[in-house]
């Protein structure tokens, strides 16, 4: 029988191995973007990666895919009981890496450093998602609103010159912006909770009529999937890491 959505349930959380494999997913397509971003990076391609749709729509419905899988991941803690002190412990091992993140970033861009990526902005949306997840088919609602929010944001700026300050980088990780900033990852709050919060009402929903999708058996194709969207965090700060490494060494052998 599925579980029944109840915050008070207890401090503990199932896995479904369906989600999991979905954030597996994401996993692998970032790793071939990465790679293709650093092989252009030390010049082996030949790729415009902040221009280009063919690479500025990969790396949107990247983050899209993982923001989801983490709406519904939180969509699920919440409705099975997970306790604060849980979550906490989750979100400090976020907000850690996210530290890391900028640090390393600014070793190899110093100019356009990390300051607010995907962690940055996973940990303050967590914490927002955590908070609305009782809204329950209003997220539907609120993440449309967002993005349509982000949409004015031209013609507000236009219309208010006042605004520009938003552009500065003390208030830039809102996402009310009229100008890209200069950082190799940016995934601020403006329009990316709406994707969370349509990923967390997603989750509510499955939860409350397809409860059954949730506990699929995989095929053992996909089972390598799973096991990677389980070590997701730990396989994002390694990845980059050894990756370059490999590059670096490719090209000191060549």
């Amino acid at each position: 029988m599925p579980k029944q959505a109840n915050p008070k349930a207890g401090s503990g959380t199932d896995r479904y191995a369906a989600i999991d494999a979905l954030r597996g997913l994401a996993m692998v397509w970032m790793t071939v973007f990465h790679f293709s971003f650093d092989l252009s990076h030390f010049g082996w391609i030949r790729a415009d990666f902040y221009h280009d749709p063919f690479w500025t729509l990969q790396r949107s419905a990247i983050v899209s895919l993982f923001l989801l899988c983490a709406g519904l991941g939180q969509a699920l803690a919440w409705s099975q009981g997970q306790s604060w002190a849980r979550f906490w412990r989750r979100w400090g091992q976020i907000a850690a890496c996210a530290v890391l993140v900028s640090a390393g970033s600014y070793l190899m861009y110093p100019r356009s450093f990390i300051y607010f990526g995907i962690l940055h902005g996973m940990a303050l949306m967590l914490i927002v998602a955590r908070l609305t997840a009782g809204w329950g088919h209003w997220l539907w609602l609120a993440g449309g609103a967002t993005w349509a929010l982000y949409w004015s944001l031209p013609g507000l700026h236009a219309s208010w010159p006042a605004l520009d300050f938003l552009n500065e980088r003390g208030w830039n990780w809102l996402g009310l912006i009229s100008r890209k900033p200069v950082t190799e990852d940016y995934v601020p709050l403006l329009p990316w909770l709406g994707t969370m919060w349509w990923g967390v009402a997603a989750g509510l929903w499955l939860q409350r009529r397809r409860a059954t999708w949730l506990q699929i058996t995989l095929p053992g194709a996909l089972r390598p999937l799973a096991l990677l969207g389980r070590w997701s965090l730990s396989y994002y700060m390694l990845h980059q890491p050894v990756l370059i490494g490999l590059l670096m060494l490719a090209g000191w052998l060549r």
